[in-house]
């Protein structure tokens, strides 16, 4: 992983140098849509985002972060030593935040929920928040994957987005459109200092709530959760939202999101190249059931 987050390295010191933090033990604890970097030293996260389109996510990111921290809302911080506003190094935006200590114990879907519906049950901020668009970033991803991903699988991925995004457009919700997470994957929880965190906010919108209820029972049939995961969540929040008649067209628009992410990786990654591959496949053969690997 080091070597593949090299340029994304010479950016954190550079940015780490605007607005002097020191960056010499910066570890990497995660890539995907951003390179995000642990500061043990001054007790920092660092996220470098893998482009400079990513600019106004990361404003809006820091922007609902601070609201939240407001509204005393259980959610990551923004590092108090460092100006919140993103630091652009080569028009990529990257940003600070606290470093949260050791987690207590693993998350689980209780936890979700319960940060679900206290989020869901917020006012609106005093500012505006797109719609979620979940399938906007497709042809990008596919575009950075270049001659690693084929023409075919291109064609086939981005026709079906758009018989997607036709369909999403005449949803009916269930529930009330307002805040949400964007992202409200168990991945995204933490519990540190005793309490649950909702963590990465770079997807938060104003859209169907249940696009954020969609992802549990996705995850358990692509990804695996304990038996009965999906009946806690529903129970935890209060809505089952597999009931409602959105619930396939929600859950294909995140499976083809999800495989379309991954083909960002693939170049010079056999194991990345596998898996996008495996999920080509299931969802041109309609398998509903196929597991996928975390990525």
């Amino acid at each position: 992983m080091i070597d593949s987050v090299a340029a994304e390295r010479s950016v954190l010191v550079r940015a780490c140098a605007k607005v002097g933090v020191p960056s010499a033990d910066a570890g990497v604890l995660a890539f995907g849509e951003n390179a995000v970097f642990a500061l043990p030293g001054p007790g920092l996260v660092v996220r470098v985002a893998r482009g400079a389109h990513m600019a106004e996510r990361a404003r809006r990111e820091i922007a609902v972060a601070c609201w939240l921290a407001e509204q005393d809302f259980p959610a990551v911080r923004p590092a108090p030593e460092v100006d919140p506003q993103p630091v652009l190094v080569d028009g990529r935006p990257v940003t600070f935040w606290q470093l949260l200590p050791p987690a207590d114990r693993a998350p689980d879907v209780g936890d979700l929920a319960r940060l679900l519906k206290k989020l869901h049950a917020l006012p609106a901020p005093p500012f505006a928040l797109p719609a979620r668009e979940p399938l906007a970033l497709v042809a990008t991803w596919l575009d950075s994957a270049e001659a690693a991903v084929s023409l075919e699988d291109r064609r086939y991925l981005l026709a079906r987005r758009d018989q997607l995004l036709t369909t999403y457009a005449t949803l009916t919700p269930a529930l009330p459109k307002g805040l949400i997470h964007g992202d409200a994957l168990l991945r995204n929880v933490g519990v540190h200092g005793g309490r649950a965190l909702l963590l990465d906010w770079e997807t938060v919108a104003h859209d169907l709530r249940e696009l954020d209820l969609a992802l549990t029972p996705m995850a358990a049939a692509r990804y695996g959760l304990p038996d009965g995961a999906e009946r806690r969540f529903a129970k935890k929040y209060g809505f089952d939202v597999t009931t409602w008649d959105g619930y396939e067209t929600l859950r294909e628009t995140r499976e083809l999101a999800a495989t379309a992410w991954v083909a960002q990786h693939v170049p010079g990654n056999p194991k990345a190249e596998e898996e996008f591959r495996h999920r080509v496949r299931t969802l041109r053969e309609g398998d509903r059931t196929a597991r996928w690997n975390a990525f």
